[in-house]
């Protein structure tokens, strides 16, 4: 199977090392930066484009020879780049955290008889398959709470807090209103609001806020209170907060001595310089899922909680394994021929279908990274 890799960042490089050790597989991985290509191509059997993925008509050049492309630019081309693919008629798995509604581009996905698998990471990704796959047990889902968080292992100040991902869209988190359900209706409420303290084991003490992360699970899980929260350090979303009402993140130009700019370009500037996860620093995520509800007459919660920490040997952040190794497997699900459904799939599409979700936890465990089950009455 021909795959092509679109970006070689934090998340997209590691994400081609996993798949190039496959035999079976012939990965091609696109990026502008050629020191990046440089470095995955070190390090396994790839071959590698220098070109900008930007530019829709590029990426549809890019990948109208492979079988499979996977998806792994920022949030802001997403949406852009998942069209160009399709438009190909290849499938697609995606990780890209964009803004737009994925069942746009449903129709077009099932007119090319396209297998697209969106937002494929760890959260959301396997936070959905797996909310999806309590909720399947239940007769009437109650509640589902997802707490999900990727940090550096050093808490450092000013910002307690390393980009594990791409920094725009770790900004688009602090931005972007939070969607979630409350007695079966969506609320609407600011990014960074209702902060929570939770107590980790091997961890300590974590902050949890608002984030707009349960995307398509919005309409496809019947659950009656539903939300999603992300995981950082005591006291960084205050800060990012104060930043963001401050206007440091807004998008419009404004005039500086004659020079035009957003302030969100200008805070960019200066914030991910420091932000930077440099070679070799640790960083570990966390994910906690609680899902409630009645089945057969009986009260059941479902636990599922993972913690995963950088891999020194290979140099990998822990964000790029529990993101990257999900889409991966999604990939080798799809090369198996184990989920065969044409149009846009939303990661709980998956969490239906219990052997996909036994596959795609059998492969993250081969990696390292475990999901602890737990169901256990209530009441």
């Amino acid at each position: 199977m021909k795959i092509t890799v679109l970006g070689c960042g934090l998340v997209g490089g590691p994400l081609a090392v996993d798949l190039a050790a496959e035999r079976s597989f012939a990965v091609t991985i696109v990026d502008i930066d050629a020191g990046a290509l440089k470095r995955v191509q070190d390090r396994a059997r790839v071959e590698t484009i220098r070109a900008d993925v930007s530019d829709p008509a590029r990426v549809r050049e890019l990948v109208g020879g492979c079988d499979l492309a996977v998806s792994a630019v920022p949030g802001k081309l997403g949406f852009s780049t998942l069209q160009a693919i399709i438009e190909t008629g290849r499938d697609v798995v995606d990780i890209a955290f964009f803004a737009e509604d994925p069942f746009l581009l449903d129709e077009m996905a099932k007119a090319k008889a396209v297998r697209a698998i969106v937002d494929c990471g760890v959260m959301p990704g396997m936070g959905n398959i797996l909310v999806s796959r309590a909720a399947a047990q239940l007769e009437e889902t109650e509640e589902a709470l997802i707490y999900v968080g990727g940090l550096p292992l050093v808490r450092e100040w000013p910002y307690e807090y390393k980009a594990v991902f791409s920094p725009t869209d770790v900004i688009e988190e602090y931005t972007r209103p939070a969607r979630f359900i409350e007695h079966g209706r969506m609320v609407i409420r600011p990014a960074l609001s209702d902060p929570e303290y939770l107590h980790f084991p091997g961890i300590g003490t974590l902050e949890a806020f608002n984030s707009d992360g349960l995307r398509t699970m919005l309409t496809t899980i019947p659950a009656l209170n539903m939300k999603e929260k992300t995981l950082r350090y005591p006291g960084h979303a205050e800060k990012m907060a104060m930043l963001r009402e401050t206007g440091f993140f807004g998008k419009e130009e404004i005039e500086i001595h004659g020079t035009r700019l957003s302030p969100l370009d200008f805070t960019c500037r200066i914030l991910f310089p420091k932000w930077k996860l440099q070679e070799g620093e640790a960083d570990l995520t966390v994910m906690k899922i609680l899902v409630r509800g009645k089945s057969g007459g009986k009260k059941k919660v479902f636990h599922y909680d993972m913690l995963d920490r950088y891999d020194a040997e290979n140099r990998i952040p822990s964000m790029a394994r529990t993101t990257g190794y999900t889409a991966t497997a999604v990939v080798r699900l799809l090369a198996a021929g184990l989920y065969d459904h044409q149009g846009i799939t939303a990661p709980e599409y998956i969490g239906r279908q219990p052997e996909c979700v036994d596959f795609l936890l059998d492969q993250l465990a081969r990696r390292g990274i475990h999901f602890h089950a737990k169901i256990e009455p209530e009441g």
